[in-house]
């Protein structure tokens, strides 16, 4: 018992610190790259920053189908305590129960791959699944105590991390746009910031240039152009704001 309270404290105190993990994995990503740059498998070619931007992508996908359609009040940003107003059983979270933390190993998944270091490969996904187990622990502890039978039956039936994609069920809501855009803007302009620097990381190492690639260049004029022609719209408008019917 006081092994499992031990799991559910310290998840608990993850949770409310796990908006710091980019940072401490920007740190870890740049000292990898800019110390042991021959090491680095570094692919200058257009394919496999596609391939690793398509995994990231993928991450925000999920992430898309989570905020889209669950209802208000549920798998928010909240980074003060664990938060439910409903049970969410449908939708992805029918295939999935932590459909938010793949979304973000996907997402981060795809950098991490893009470093080109084998060991910080290893390494850095290990860490994640570490970090991210115990918040998923005490996650699944509140529920348990808020839900009861209803949490038990859906645990019991949907996996925690590897989508079962055969026990989907439409959700209740439909899917908005407008959450979509006010929720996860960020998260796709942050992805774009990362690769840019990345790549002007390991251009520095491993060949003395200062500057990302140019298609990395043209991306991140067109995700700093999103940026603010969102934040603009934000500001301006109430379209944002809407809920949309079922929201």
């Amino acid at each position: 018992m006081a092994l499992l309270k031990e799991y559910i404290n310290s998840g608990n105190y993850l949770f409310r610190k796990r908006s710091f993990t980019p940072l401490a994995l920007y740190i870890l990503a740049t000292l990898v790259i800019l110390t042991d740059a021959g090491a680095i498998l570094y692919q200058p070619d257009w394919l496999w920053s596609v391939l690793c931007l398509v995994v990231s992508l993928a991450g925000l996908t999920v992430r898309i189908m989570v905020v889209g359609t669950v209802p208000g009040g549920t798998s928010g940003r909240n980074t003060k305590g664990q938060l439910a107003r409903t049970l969410n059983t449908r939708g992805i979270y029918s295939v999935v129960r932590h459909p938010l933390y793949l979304g973000n190993f996907l997402m981060w998944f795809g950098l991490i791959l893009y470093v080109g270091h084998i060991w910080f490969w290893m390494v850095t996904a290990l860490l994640y699944w570490i970090y991210y187990e115990r918040i998923m622990f005490a996650e699944e502890d509140f529920l348990k105590q808020k839900f009861g039978e209803d949490f038990e039956q859906w645990a019991g039936q949907t996996p925690a991390f590897l989508p079962a994609f055969r026990k989907w069920k439409a959700p209740n809501h439909n899917f908005s746009v407008r959450k979509v855009i006010r929720r996860e803007y960020r998260g796709l302009v942050a992805v774009i910031i990362t690769f840019a620097y990345l790549n002007l990381l390991k251009s520095y190492a491993t060949a003395g240039r200062p500057w990302p690639e140019p298609y990395w260049q043209l991306l991140l004029v067109v995700g700093l152009l999103l940026f603010i022609t969102i934040r603009l719209i934000k500001k301006t408008t109430p379209w944002l704001d809407k809920p949309a019917k079922k929201e």
